[in-house]
């Protein structure tokens, strides 16, 4: 399993309630219409929250770094699956069309994204 792990900051003046309810009500419809043609196996989205009760995990790591406002994870079967779509016109556009919708909602500045092998443990 080849995921895409995106971290993602809301755009400046977007609330991040605001932020999640695009996200998932919007975008995430538009994500799994593209599923197929671009190989997506699995679509996933972790919105943040607060809860004072839980400040204590971040505090004792010393962490400095504002919390993203969720984490978007898209599954593929190979990285093999993910180069192939790069030779469709339809995959093509259907890419362009997702970070066309992106940069309405994501600060895609600083909304880092990175490969991964998944090697799960528990």
């Amino acid at each position: 399993m080849i995921k895409l792990i995106f971290c993602l900051r809301r755009r400046e003046g977007m609330t991040r309630a605001d932020f999640q309810a695009y996200w998932r009500d919007h975008h995430a419809p538009l994500v799994a219409s593209f599923a197929e043609v671009l190989r997506i196996r699995g679509y996933v989205q972790s919105h943040s929250f607060d809860d004072p009760r839980l400040a204590a995990t971040a505090d004792a790591r010393a962490c400095v770094v504002p919390p993203y406002d969720g984490v978007a994870e898209l599954h593929f079967d190979s990285v093999e699956d993910i180069v192939a779509t790069g030779a469709s016109a339809e995959a093509r556009e259907a890419g362009r069309r997702l970070l066309e919708d992106e940069a309405r909602f994501i600060d895609l500045a600083n909304s880092p994204l990175f490969w991964v092998n998944e090697h799960r443990i528990v």
